[in-house]
């Protein structure tokens, strides 16, 4: 009798992975609406539409493709993960799309708004008490039943082929190829694993661009004072209210030396930014994208002030109908303690007059 090809499998589980990237095809790249006479164009990266909803469809198809080239995921395999968030979602999409069991990791106070969309796809969620644990239990899981830890945390710098592949950096570029300032000079990223902005960094210096990466960060996070500090060991030891962004510490796939600046940003700040971006483009996102706009903001105000003309690139993270309860509820934001209303005024009038009040 012969022996079946474990690498059979394996290839078929690629082909169906590269089948469902073919059908969902590429991402939009929006125009945001600014005053014609400042010489400067912002797009948005719209990665809600790809099918679980978020950039986090992006890393999930990388890093099971990442396991299964190097061997480590095969027929039966099952797939253990730490998050609670976008990421756990899209894995638990991709693994069952392969017939695979896929179990995460998630703290026991996590929403379940998040749970119900990881269950959608079949995933099933392991429960701790201290959100601390994540990692180890995961690790613990994976060792206990001789599945796979996914890792996101360490493996998304090295997952994604930041010299092509139709990585997020290169869909960018070749979007742009027909416009005014094809060549942007910044482009402002989130950083949760740190695997978009690694890629992004990696990718303009390859390629010999002029491209300036930024790294926006919420309030809580880990990376601003970690990146202008250098210290890879810095923790606040915090939640980020920003869903998707901002660790508790620096995570190993957050590469600094790929990043020429990260910008802190208040997280009122943000969620005023959604609002404007819904009444202005009618686009719908999530506190992350709101993260981006600032950043964005702050940059086109700094080109304007210099006399520079050119392009900036931002993403849409995900779609606001998963934080209806959160990021767009009053009730919620009151009892955050947050107050909306001098961010909103300050984003007004940086779109009026294109200056950007630091205060």
């Amino acid at each position: 009798m012969t022996t079946p090809d474990p690498r059979e499998w394996c290839r078929d589980a690629i082909r169906v992975l590269e089948a469902d990237a073919n059908r969902s095809a590429d991402t939009h790249l929006h125009v945001f609406p600014l005053p014609p006479e400042w010489g400067i164009d912002l797009y948005l990266k719209d990665e809600s539409v790809h099918p679980t909803g978020s950039l986090k469809h992006r890393l999930a198809r990388s890093l099971i493709l990442y396991g299964l080239v190097n061997g480590r995921i095969r027929k039966g395999t099952t797939l253990i993960e730490a998050s609670s968030g976008s990421t756990a979602v899209s894995e638990a999409y991709f693994a069952q799309m392969l017939g695979l069991d896929f179990v995460t990791v998630v703290p026991r106070s996590t929403s379940a708004e998040k749970i119900r969309f990881i269950e959608f796809y079949g995933g099933r969620c392991h429960y701790v008490d201290d959100p601390t644990q994540i990692y180890a239990e995961a690790e613990r899981l994976a060792s206990e039943c001789s599945g796979y830890y996914l890792d996101q945390f360490t493996l998304a710098e090295r997952a994604t082929d930041w010299r092509g592949n139709n990585n997020i950096a290169e869909s960018v570029f070749a979007q742009l190829v027909a416009e005014r300032f094809p060549i942007p000079t910044w482009i402002v990223v989130g950083a949760g694993t740190g695997g978009t902005s690694a890629t992004f960094g990696r990718y303009v210096r390859y390629r010999r661009h002029e491209t300036r990466v930024a790294v926006v960060d919420p309030e809580n996070s880990a990376y601003y004072e970690g990146w202008k500090s250098g210290r890879t060991d810095y923790t606040t030891g915090k939640p980020s209210r920003i869903e998707g962004i901002g660790r508790p510490r620096v995570e190993p796939s957050f590469i600094g030396d790929v990043i020429d600046e990260v910008l802190p940003v208040r997280d009122a700040a943000s969620l005023a930014a959604i609002r404007v971006l819904r009444e202005r483009t009618r686009h719908w996102a999530g506190g992350s994208t709101g993260t981006n706009l600032v950043g964005a903001f702050q940059l086109i105000a700094r080109m304007l002030a210099a006399g520079e003309r050119g392009s900036v690139v931002t993403l849409i993270c995900d779609g606001g109908a998963r934080y209806e309860a959160t990021h767009y509820n009053d009730e919620w934001i009151t009892s955050q303690g947050l107050d909306l209303a001098p961010e909103r005024a300050r984003i007004d009038r940086f779109l009026a007059t294109g200056e950007w009040d630091l205060a």
